[in-house]
């Protein structure tokens, strides 16, 4: 796929998450497969693009190209502010965040509640398009199929926002309604692609090989983007991409090369956050990867009780080794996943 000046390497998408898509995680991603990351949502309001959070969450450094940055707002002229002051940081792409159901946003009509605002949303479009031409940066819009069952006016909004000068759309097939309840219908994506000429990204509840094949020859997308299934499996970008390449499923990573990825993760995480935030943030990353690896019964329970206990990234990175070293000890011996389509799951050697 083009995106402006960028070939992307392939058609797998890691997407915007709040508090989970930073710089180390963005970059363990793209090493393991993902073609394209998208940075956490990066506030527009001028008054907070100094502050440590911002600043963190706007840090690329050592990233690969492109690099995508996500800003979230409810002023026209704002959001164009903010792609401007992106842009002079290094932002080679700007993302709208028209997707966020989370209520500290949408109570303030930014993310998902500007769907119900098509002029505003529009709007806003415009403004950030026209702050990105000069500068020759492609801008993409990201949303939901609506924000609720009878107000699902995404395809509407699509028309609009590519006769405006968006360059790519993503669409969870969600209302902002539903949140991340029930599961993901991708007929909207569908009718969207069928309907514009740019690029379109098929996104929600894609958590296997088989399932993003699914997708993908359903909606006839043009990507596909993934989010949660991501949260400690970074690895699925590089089973799904093998398995769209030639129709095997890729073994699960072996313990050894889990053990690697996580504490390059780990000394990434501790650089960009330092020791007492980065101890501290790290333990979501670690109960997900625990929930995802092959794991003695009760032990991922035991390994997050023991990782909550620590305030130090000398005792985390000692107890993340440590337990990994016993697990790939004991449990040596692995065999390929117990569900046909069902990816990463290990079952353990008796």
């Amino acid at each position: 796929m083009q995106l402006g000046a960028f070939t992307l390497p392939n058609a797998l998408f890691a997407a915007p998450m709040a508090g989970v898509t930073d710089r180390p995680f963005r970059k363990l991603c793209k090493r393991l497969g993902a073609g394209y990351a998208v940075s956490e949502m990066v506030t527009s309001r001028p008054d907070l693009q100094d502050s440590l959070k911002t600043s963190r969450r706007a840090n690329h450094d050592g990233e690969s190209d492109p690099i995508a940055v996500q800003i979230a707002g409810t002023e026209a002229a704002m959001m164009a502010d903010a792609a401007r002051y992106n842009i002079d940081r290094g932002a080679q792409i700007i993302d709208i965040n028209m997707g966020c159901p989370a209520k500290k946003v949408c109570n303030k009509w930014a993310g998902s509640a500007l769907m119900q605002d098509e002029a505003l949303a529009i709007d806003i479009v415009q403004a950030v398009v026209a702050a990105c031409e000069p500068h020759g940066v492609p801008v993409t819009l990201k949303m939901r199929t609506g924000w609720c069952a009878s107000m699902r006016n995404a395809p509407t909004l699509a028309l609009a926002a590519e006769s405006a000068g968006i360059q790519m759309l993503t669409v969870h097939g969600r209302t902002r309604e539903q949140g991340y309840k029930g599961e993901a219908e991708h007929d909207t994506v569908a009718h969207i692609k069928s309907r514009v000429r740019i690029p379109v990204v098929a996104n929600g509840d894609i958590d296997s090989p088989r399932k993003a094949r699914d997708v993908l020859q359903r909606t006839g997308a043009d990507a596909i983007m993934i989010g949660r299934a991501a949260q400690g499996r970074p690895w699925i970008f590089r089973e799904i991409a093998h398995f769209l390449a030639t129709g095997e499923e890729l073994p699960p990573p072996d313990l050894s090369e889990v053990r690697t990825w996580l504490l390059e993760h780990l000394e990434d995480h501790y650089g960009l956050y330092g020791e007492f935030t980065g101890v501290r943030s790290a333990r979501k990353h670690l109960g997900w990867y625990a929930n995802a690896l092959p794991l003695p019964l009760g032990a991922a329970a035991v390994f997050r009780g023991r990782i909550n206990e620590l305030t130090t990234c000398e005792a985390q990175l000692r107890c993340v080794s440590d337990s990994l070293d016993e697990w790939r000890d004991t449990h040596e011996a692995l065999v390929t996943p117990d569900e046909p389509g069902s990816g990463t799951r290990w079952k353990l050697a008796a």
